[in-house]
């Protein structure tokens, strides 16, 4: 996102894989790894800022809450749960979750999406299951709901108030 750090330019280092777009460069294996080392400083994060709660890996840092799309994207893919994709001409390449923002703040959507015959409406239920069981151990709520011609999606917000 260009100038999320509010110079206008885009963000160097580690891009989440939103689903939305072109799959991340690189290989298999750098990319496992840089999704290992930005998971466990968002778990760092969480140790340093939760320091109220019981469990503080298990519960979403203000940094998350602000920027759930990324939090949440991030939470999947190092689950190991693989994200969509699509091609320069907007073409779904890739089966996988997409996260984008919802209707409500600091509400995500997470949908199962494939390309043209790949089976992934078919495959949704399951798929977005094994996204809500990932995502409810890091102490984010998901809930599955069908939206327009059957279509499964789930909702994802932070699970309670921040620790403080």
């Amino acid at each position: 996102m260009a100038g999320e750090d509010g110079t206008g330019r885009e963000p160097v280092g580690f891009e989440v894989a939103t689903g939305t777009g072109a799959l991340p460069a690189g290989s298999a294996r750098e990319r496992a790894a840089a999704v290992r080392v930005a998971f466990e400083g968002l778990l760092q994060v969480r140790r340093l800022m939760n320091t109220g709660a019981a469990a503080p890996e298990g519960v979403p840092a203000a940094w998350e809450r602000r920027r759930p799309v990324r939090a949440v994207a991030l939470a999947l893919e190092a689950a190991g749960i693989p994200p969509s994709a699509t091609d320069p001409e907007g073409r779904r390449i890739a089966t996988g979750y997409r996260v984008r923002a919802a209707d409500r703040a600091g509400v995500v959507r997470v949908e199962w999406l494939g390309p043209p015959g790949s089976g992934a409406a078919y495959a949704a239920h399951d798929a977005l299951q094994g996204c809500v069981a990932a995502l409810r151990r890091l102490g984010w709520e998901a809930l599955e709901y069908r939206g327009p011609r059957g279509r499964r999606y789930l909702e994802v917000e932070p699970a309670g108030p921040p620790p403080g």
